[in-house]
């Protein structure tokens, strides 16, 4: 519900430790392009779906917060961050007509990062505990759970050299934060960029590879 995303606006503590650069970078990138598409879908409004992601209002708190509230209370590996971030952009290549934006941002972080955490890390925390962290009810984590899973199509493996092209692309993101350049914008950046898949089908999955570490 969205009165209770509003109200971890409230519960926001000083961070203790840094975020890592992958946590920043995603969250700068993801309010870009959340700004960006709210301009660009104004037109295109009649041929948008309305998802279970879409709030009615926009939440009040900003990405980085967000995504600082998880990072500090759901334990995730850095590399948790990097495969919700390919999580995302599957479910927007499969669902062209649910473009990220202000409406969804937030319930599609917090399901991204639910679901590369239970594929990613030996334990994890359960729907419950990321319901509260999301400031959303344990009943729509466990149906936004379901509808992500159904907008990937159950892909949830992920290759090395994917992972790898996907940390290249937070790193150019981190460059961009002191010296934008259209020239180097992600393919998540736009609504038409967004159909462009950097999945690519070598046979050895970042799953199964448990010494992988996070390039940014």
């Amino acid at each position: 519900m969205d009165d209770q995303i509003e109200k971890v606006i409230q519960e926001q503590e000083p961070m203790a430790e840094t975020m890592p650069n992958v946590i920043t970078a995603l969250s700068s990138l993801l309010q870009r392009v959340s700004e960006t598409n709210d301009d660009l879908s104004r037109p295109l409004w009649e041929h948008q779906r309305i998802s279970a992601f879409s709030a009615l209002t926009k939440p009040s708190i900003s990405i980085r917060s967000y995504m600082e509230r998880i990072f500090k209370y759901a334990n995730c590996s850095d590399s948790c961050y990097i495969v919700a971030y390919i999580y995302l952009d599957r479910f927007i290549q499969k669902q062209p007509f649910v473009p990220i934006d202000s409406f969804n941002v937030h319930r599609l972080i917090i399901t991204s990062v639910l679901v590369s955490a239970k594929f990613m890390d030996d334990m994890c925390y359960n729907n419950a505990y990321y319901a509260k962290i999301g400031g959303i009810t344990t009943e729509e984590m466990n149906l936004l759970e379901l509808d992500f899973l159904f907008g990937i199509g159950f892909q949830l493996n992920v290759t090395l050299s994917t992972y790898n092209n996907y940390c290249s692309s937070l790193q150019r993101e981190m460059v961009m934060r002191n010296m934008y350049s259209p020239l180097l914008e992600p393919s998540f950046l736009t609504l038409k960029s967004l159909q462009i898949s950097l999945y690519d089908e070598d046979s050895l999955s970042i799953h199964q590879n448990k010494q992988l570490t996070t390039a940014v």
